[in-house]
């Protein structure tokens, strides 16, 4: 039996904070016996799409996938996976190879032993910043890999983009680069939508908290105020239950209890906007409901394990590993309680 889809307003609340930011393309023209590997880096997507194939993927798992003309994919958390000219094709990391600006943010790399135009692949890619804002948790739970191939009978219109950006990569008319980077960033958003739409596969445990309608309403509502003092009793009464009803369905849905809900979400929120968005710790520390600076500190080290203001040094350290490839540019019980406040 299928998944209940979720709630078309949940669906919106899910993507309302949703960013999907080029850091750096590539235009990839790649003729066997050759392979291009991708390295990791947290916190980035990867987005490819194959103007000419066949070409194979060799994903973070160690899975093998082929791929065809017009095949688009996205790797929503990254990590360490290669594009392929034949399945068992060792692969060279992608800034060993010599490539040349096309454009601000877009280089391309010729991998071609021979003529590149008789046998070989070219493939468009795209490294992301990824971010869905307070529902970021999500990106955990997608797979490893997301094909646009499964969305085409859902959303047809996604095929003339397809095929616009095959006709870009091949023609290099002026401007491609800059065109092709856009309709990446758009094609990338449209899978995220598609698989949220979808009911978000085959995903369980939180998931099955944002497809029960009454407690999805609950999760919303703590999302579009992280910062609110919120009582057991208000987030009974969004669910329209008894807090002792509203207690045992949370935790048993969720796996864990209001206050550390919520908890974790003004981390994770607060994790963001401080290294990526560089937003002063005190003013985190007031939007999400703390009395001072130190009281927040001292919860963000409790859930984290270091305090806020080591992000924005992995932060710089994680972009300057980007802007290593040639030619590309980089990014700078608890029931008992009353009140679910900041701890």
């Amino acid at each position: 039996m299928p998944k209940p889809e979720l709630p078309s307003d949940l669906v919106s609340e899910l993507l309302l904070g949703m960013r999907l930011r080029g850091i750096a393309y590539r235009r990839i023209q790649l003729s066997p016996p050759l392979g291009v590997e991708f390295g990791q880096v947290e916190g980035w997507a990867q987005f490819h799409f194959v103007a000419r194939g066949p070409v194979y993927l060799r994903s973070p798992s160690g899975s093998v996938h082929p791929l065809s003309t017009g095949d688009a994919l996205l790797l929503p958390r990254g990590g360490l996976h290669a594009l392929l000219s034949s399945p068992d094709q060792p692969a060279r990391d992608v800034t060993a190879f010599e490539s040349a600006r096309l454009c601000e943010a877009v280089s391309a790399i010729r991998a071609c032993p021979r003529d590149c135009t008789l046998d070989g692949a070219l493939t468009f890619s795209g490294c992301m910043e990824f971010d869905l804002g307070s529902m970021h948790a999500l990106v955990s739970l997608m797979p490893e890999v997301m094909y646009v191939g499964t969305l085409l009978e859902r959303q047809p219109e996604i095929l003339p983009m397809l095929e616009a950006m095959e006709r870009e990569a091949k023609s290099e008319r002026a401007g491609y680069a800059a065109i092709l980077a856009r309709l990446a960033d758009v094609m990338a958003a449209f899978i995220v939508r598609g698989w949220v739409e979808c009911g978000c596969g085959d995903a369980t445990g939180w998931i099955e908290a944002l497809r029960d309608p009454r407690l999805g309403r609950v999760i919303a509502a703590l999302h579009r105020e992280p910062g609110r003092h919120w009582t057991v009793a208000e987030l009974a009464a969004e669910m329209g239950s008894s807090r002792s009803v509203f207690a045992e369905r949370f935790l048993a849905v969720t796996g864990m209890t209001p206050h550390r809900y919520v908890t974790e979400l003004r981390m994770r929120l607060a994790a963001q906007w401080i290294g990526r968005e560089r937003q002063p710790i005190e003013t985190v520390a007031y939007r999400l409901g703390y009395g001072s600076a130190a009281a927040f500190s001292r919860a963000f080290k409790r859930v984290h394990g270091h305090p806020p203001g080591a992000l924005r040094q992995q932060r710089e350290a994680d972009a300057n590993v980007i802007s290593l490839a040639p030619g590309a540019t980089a990014a700078k019980g608890e029931y008992a309680r009353s009140v679910v406040e900041p701890g």
